[in-house]
């Protein structure tokens, strides 16, 4: 099982079937990060023996009748903001309280355990889910498995990393402003952004706390829906998670009827890859040669909704980080530094307004939502970008450059679900990813029609060749 292109949905068929074993699995997952791991920083922590433990004991329940579900034995990580009790969440810093979530598993990760999966670790993220890598610090400096030279997105980076180079399965990531699906498209694999509120973030160590989503990634949508299926609905710990369980959708090959919004204006800025136009209109082609129906849209109150993102962001973050960024400025990372302070810069009225915008937006996207089912866009416009390419002067990133090529923030700002599939490569051989949004608590429509997609294509199947070859040797 050396394949690093299985997806979750296929190795759950062969537990079954009696093909593999979950301990086959997690060896297979072990021995990609003992070659992998050093020269693409996907682990803060690994949990060997403990992992093939719990594979050891999925399989023997599974011998003997106990099926807990489609990701019972299926190996598994989790981004290092997310709290577990078999190892210190340390949000990629040296500045969060070693106590924090000691012991303790966040909501998302106890229903992980009880349906069975196998966690090999905690994943690297960018410090406390915003700024960039920072070599000066005693950290992982995530690389993307499709050129080192190049960013694997954030800030989930090490969920994208090992998902495609096949460290495991499928993992836990953050979205605040495109955390899960940058990543993802970077990265070339499939990643989920769940509607604000589905799935209960307690437990995880906050960015924007009216921002915040916790959601998988994996190979392809199916396994994306199992996923959410375990970690949505309420929980009392979460002021701000509803009653809204998720059901895995029948899956269909039949898009007929489906009205699909086309977005350009703004996403093919001139700096696009030349490659990305025909890969989208490829994709649409896919979509109505399967029955859809697609307009052209636009996104309502596009660049309000990206500022009052960076906005609210900044003014959240501060909230949480102010005691310790008065105290321990040397500690943070440069580029932490430079993403936080926005919230200095902003008074309080201006982080009303933000508020006052965003519902405003919200209203004019579920009366767009009346008109199609589901809208697709690209998700970055490039492939990812060289490290040199999104840092500005003094090491700090490059926040007007990075945002005018990514198109994610957004939907973080409505809260409505959204994905990040794979759609094609550049010239230099670098994923491109589609982007797909549906009303407020419809993942089971994006995540039908980005399946529908995935049948007729083999991007989402596609790994780094030399990572393929390393992981089978």
């Amino acid at each position: 099982m050396t394949d690093i292109s299985l997806t979750l949905t296929d190795a759950a068929e062969g537990l079954r079937a009696g093909t593999v074993t979950s301990v086959d699995l997690t060896r297979a997952a072990i021995a990609a990060a003992d070659q992998l791991d050093d020269a693409v920083g996907c682990y803060l922590a690994r949990f060997d023996e403990y992992a093939l433990e719990r594979a050891a004991a999925a399989d023997a329940e599974l011998a003997a009748g106990r099926d807990r579900g489609p990701l019972h034995g299926i190996p598994f990580g989790v981004k290092d903001i997310i709290a577990m009790a078999e190892g210190p969440t340390t949000a990629q810093s040296l500045i969060l309280d070693p106590a924090w979530g000691a012991g303790k598993d966040a909501p998302v990760v106890a229903r992980l355990k009880a349906a069975g999966a196998v966690i090999t670790g905690k994943t690297t993220t960018m410090e406390f889910a915003c700024g960039m890598p920072d070599a000066t610090k005693p950290f992982p400096v995530p690389r993307n498995p499709w050129n080192p030279e190049t960013w694997p997105g954030g800030s989930s980076s090490g969920t994208g990393i090992g998902v495609a180079s096949g460290m495991f399965l499928a993992g836990l990531g953050t979205d605040t402003a495109g955390s899960i699906r940058i990543p993802a498209a970077f990265c070339g694999v499939s990643g989920l952004m769940p509607t604000f509120g589905r799935v209960p973030k307690s437990g995880c160590v906050p960015l924007g706390y009216s921002l915040d989503h916790i959601g998988p990634l994996a190979r392809s949508a199916r396994d994306c829906a199992v996923v959410l299926e375990v970690i949505a609905g309420l929980h009392a710990s979460d002021p701000d998670c509803v009653d809204a369980p998720f059901a895995v959708p029948e899956w269909t090959e039949d898009l007929s009827g489906v009205r699909i919004g086309v977005v350009r204006e703004g996403h093919f800025p001139e700096q696009s890859d030349p490659a990305l136009a025909g890969a989208f209109d490829a994709a649409l082609a896919v979509l109505t040669g399967a029955g859809a129906t697609i307009t052209e849209v636009t996104l309502p109150y596009r660049q309000e909704m990206i500022t009052a993102d960076m906005i609210t962001m900044g003014c959240e973050a501060l909230a949480y980080h102010r005691t310790d960024l008065s105290t321990r400025w040397d500690d943070y990372f440069l580029a932490t530094r430079a993403m936080v302070a926005i919230g200095a810069q902003v008074s309080g009225a201006d982080y009303v307004q933000a508020q006052r915008v965003r519902r405003v937006a919200q209203d004019a996207v579920a009366r767009l939502f009346d008109t199609v089912d589901v809208i697709v866009c690209p998700t970055a416009a490039v492939g990812a970008p060289t490290f040199e390419s999104i840092t500005g002067p003094g090491g700090q990133p490059d926040i007007g450059t990075l945002f005018s090529l990514i198109h994610t923030p957004y939907w973080d700002t409505v809260g409505n679900p959204v994905m990040a599939v794979p759609m094609g490569f550049t010239a230099a051989g670098l994923p491109l990813s589609l982007q797909l949004a549906g009303p407020a608590f419809a993942e089971a429509e994006i995540l039908r029609v980005a399946d529908v997609f995935q049948q007729s294509t083999e991007w989402h199947r596609q790994a780094p060749q030399p990572l393929t070859q390393g992981a089978a040797a």
